[in-house]
């Protein structure tokens, strides 16, 4: 199977990155083909320009002028659309997902990528080829004050992104809850999740 992983950390030396290595291990390990997005090591471009946004809200735009729009873009649909298993790695900031995940979703899953409109003009999945999705985070916070907040990022990978597989795919969430409170052996106890998940 071939999954694409997305890494969300500016920092290669952090937790999340180690989370990073160790979802792609696991994968690598289990026989499934891996593909590395670190969005911060490629210097993804978070924020759509004006030329973008009028791309977006242009009907039936094809996926060749986003190619033009950035070469990245492009090539990170591409990506999106062979992968069969999505892993989102990621710090849980502001109880929610890094600005730069955030406008990875903006620019890549567009129309026609994570959905596309029917002849009567209503929005259907377009990650149907998407069977796994996976979502691993921490938080700073615990998990109950985590749930009064509503714990957006999760809503996104369970609820939005499902939602575009058209619910196909099979959902995990690996959350490391008070991260800043968590001792070393908690954090392995963490990664020893990720490993055997």
């Amino acid at each position: 199977m071939r999954f694409l992983v997305v890494a969300a950390h500016p920092d290669p030396e952090s937790f999340s990155a180690a989370l990073t290595r160790q979802a792609v291990d696991s994968l690598t390990r289990a026989g499934h083909t891996v593909e590395l997005l670190d969005l911060y090591a490629v210097g993804f471009r978070a924020a759509m320009n004006e030329h973008e946004h009028r791309l977006y809200q242009t009907p039936d735009t094809p996926l060749t002028a986003w190619a033009d729009a950035d070469p990245m873009v492009a090539e990170h649909i591409r990506l999106v659309q062979q992968a069969e298993g999505l892993v989102i790695v990621y710090p849980t900031w502001w109880s929610a997902m890094p600005a730069i995940l955030k406008g990875w979703l903006e620019r890549v899953l567009l129309p026609g990528v994570g959905f596309v409109f029917n002849e009567k003009g209503k929005v259907r999945p377009g990650l149907r080829n998407i069977e796994h999705l996976i979502g691993i985070t921490t938080f700073g916070s615990p998990k109950l004050y985590v749930r009064f907040v509503n714990d957006n990022g999760r809503r996104t990978v369970q609820r939005t992104l499902r939602i575009a597989t058209s619910f196909r795919a099979r959902f995990k969430w690996l959350a490391l809850y008070s991260i800043d409170t968590s001792t070393p052996d908690d954090r392995a106890h963490f990664l020893d999740k990720v490993r055997s998940e």
